[in-house]
């Protein structure tokens, strides 16, 4: 099994590890299950981020007098993308370093 993102191959799964794997999973539906671990895993990341993303710009959102904050996450996040003082994660680490992009 080819695991791959955007043409991009990331890793493969040879015989002997999806033998173990269907010790446990049935065949018949290991590429779903597996295919739904992959889709699990990286929501789970997703969630996690966007709680942390959240608790971190609910206070800086009211501080700049926002005071219609999206239910809606991408809407939400959009909005925070669009506030002057966002910086993504390289620009806070260039910033905390010194470095100029």
């Amino acid at each position: 099994m080819k695991i791959s993102v955007n043409d991009e191959h990331l890793f493969t799964l040879s015989d002997t590890q999806k033998q173990v794997i269907m010790h446990e999973i049935h065949q018949e539906v290991f590429e779903e299950d597996m295919k739904r671990r992959l889709q699990g895993s990286l929501v789970h990341k997703y969630d996690q981020c966007f709680r942390r993303f959240k608790q971190e710009w609910d206070p800086k959102l009211a501080a700049a007098g926002i005071r219609m904050i999206p239910t809606d996450k991408d809407e939400y996040a959009q909005l925070v993308f669009s506030q002057p003082n966002y910086k993504c994660k390289a620009r806070l680490d260039a910033d905390s370093l010194g470095t100029i992009e």
